[in-house]
């Protein structure tokens, strides 16, 4: 358990969060400057941590994940009540920005490591996360796709060798839902079942996500609907950025006209980064997630084969922003 208790400095996200939430001005924004000046500056500044965590129970770990879920959502309650127009142009920014920050780290990011445990409970608290920032589809694609064809044409979240984040963006928002459709309608017709058939998820999810959207229209007004949205939407962004950063350039070679060479270390971009670690729950780690898609977090591990970044996540989310300077910075680290 007491390995577990590094891994509450995530909740530095929720404290810093909640500041924002309830502070005006400038003093709106502090998750936004926590996340994107003050990491990315000490990121540069402290050496890598290659260590491992040893761990003999991972009740602690799980707890830690269930324990952030009921207070992301308190955050999220909390902005749509007291969401007010009457305020400065600046704190509205502020605090949109701030919960559109906290969709992407606990509504997806921690959503994305309860997905891929094989307790129920911890699949469906992800997808109830996944749900308020309006992307449920990521639990079938993900999963279902991503794990499968990374590294591939066929995988929307692997990003092409001279392709920005901008295109990035457009392109795997739009091909990730499309093709979370195509697999929940081959599941389906695998078990003789239409693709209206009651069990399809991705209408599930439909209706779950019209279902919110609606309810915080009805109960909170027009305005605070439309500031949700932007919420997810920055959400979903702060999460397509990290996927962009992960497999950029990355490619597996194709072996006869249906197969490819298995997924290995070096077709995942990997940061040991101590902060980026633990604040983000070992993702940065991500070749050996891609090795073992059921490890609980805190048993990834360093590779040294794998694709490594210059520095943290944050700090390579903001070079991504300048296409010029990623490219000059990202593609002479690519395989020749």
């Amino acid at each position: 358990m007491m390995g577990a208790v590094k891994y509450l400095s995530a909740f530095i996200f929720l404290i810093v969060g909640y500041f924002s939430l309830v502070s005006e001005g400038v003093a709106s924004f502090s998750l936004l400057i926590l996340s994107f000046v003050l990491i990315p500056i000490v990121e540069l500044a402290l050496p890598e941590n290659k260590t491992a965590t040893r761990v003999n129970n991972e009740t602690g770990y799980r707890l830690i994940l269930l324990l952030a879920a009921p207070l992301y959502i308190a955050l999220f309650v909390y902005f749509l009540v007291n969401f007010d127009l009457s305020q400065s142009g600046l704190t509205i920014a502020g605090h949109i920005t701030t919960m559109g920050l906290l969709c992407g780290i606990y509504g997806i990011n921690m959503a994305h490591e309860l997905g891929h445990h094989k307790n129920k409970l911890d699949q469906f608290v992800a997808q109830l996360l996944l749900a308020s920032s309006q992307y449920t589809h990521f639990f079938i694609e993900h999963n279902r796709g991503h794990h499968k064809r990374v590294g591939t044409p066929e995988d929307p979240a692997t990003a092409r060798r001279g392709e920005s984040v901008y295109a990035f963006w457009i392109r795997v928002i739009r091909d990730s839902y499309k093709s979370a459709w195509n697999l929940e309608k081959e599941r389906l017709k695998r078990k003789g079942k239409s693709w209206l058939h009651g069990s399809n998820d991705m209408l599930k999810y439909l209706l779950l996500q019209l279902g919110i959207i609606v309810s915080v229209g009805l109960i909170f007004g027009l305005y605070t609907m439309l500031a949700y949205l932007i919420c997810s939407l920055i959400g979903i962004i702060l999460l397509e950025t990290v996927n962009y950063i992960e497999h950029y350039g990355l490619t597996r070679k194709k072996l006869n006209k249906v197969a490819y060479e298995r997924v290995q270390d070096i077709h995942s971009w990997n940061s040991d980064h101590i902060l980026g670690r633990l604040l983000l729950f070992e993702l940065t780690r991500h070749s050996h997630h891609h090795e073992n898609s059921s490890l609980i977090y805190p048993r990834l591990e360093s590779k040294p084969a794998a694709s490594h970044l210059p520095t943290g996540y944050p700090g390579m989310m903001l070079l991504s922003l300048v296409p010029s300077l990623w490219f000059k910075v990202m593609d002479s680290k690519l395989p020749s």
